[in-house]
């Protein structure tokens, strides 16, 4: 699934290396309540150490010299993936967070790599997997359109297009700050789920 936007991924790609994090710090935020959804159903996960470290992630950057260990941050963060043998929709995306966010701690490492390729498609594959879910059994052309043109990709594609344009200004605490909020998007999922629906 190509992002609308021409030349999505060339554009990510070519910012520099704060605004890559910026970016894919907001859609770590909008993973979130995934991850707190898995908890909350399975009594697994620990949301409270991924709020921790994706707020260290935030004040680094708004912070100018902040010293944060983030060596230790992405072993804690290891221990709060779902259990391998848990092949459940919810551990799946619960996953994606903590994936996406220890990806997010190897830029800030000097280690990204395609870090924000990989987040940004994660989060796009998690909506991609929930329309596969609840559209049930059809056959894969039909399905392939039926994603294309489900609301949730929509949703997705133009919130992905929303914070690349953010990230592609010039960066402040203000524009920080506004950036939070919109990876926040009022404690809605990037599957539209929040923990007010329970």
């Amino acid at each position: 699934m190509v992002a609308k936007a021409p030349g999505f991924y060339q554009r990510l790609q070519a910012l520099p290396s704060t605004a890559q994090q910026a970016f894919m710090a907001a859609l770590c935020e909008r993973l979130m309540p995934n991850y707190a959804l898995f908890e909350q159903t399975t009594g697994q996960g620990d949301s409270h150490t991924l709020r921790v470290v994706l707020d260290l992630v935030w004040e680094r950057l708004t912070v100018s010299g902040a010293s944060i260990d983030f060596a230790r941050q992405a072993e804690k963060l290891a221990e709060c993936e779902p259990p391998a043998d848990d092949e459940s929709f919810g551990a799946r995306r619960a996953l994606d967070a903590v994936v996406s966010i220890t990806a997010l701690l190897d830029t800030l490492q000097g280690d990204g790599g395609e870090a924000v390729l990989d987040v940004s498609r994660t989060s796009r594959a998690g909506v991609r997997a929930f329309i596969e879910l609840t559209e049930g059994e059809v056959d894969a052309q039909k399905l392939a359109l039926i994603i294309r043109d489900h609301p949730l990709m929509e949703d997705e594609n133009d919130f992905q297009d929303a914070v690349l344009d953010a990230v592609s200004e010039p960066l402040d605490k203000a524009a920080f700050k506004e950036l939070r909020r919109l990876g926040r998007n009022g404690g809605v999922s990037n599957l539209g789920l929040s923990l007010d629906d329970e």
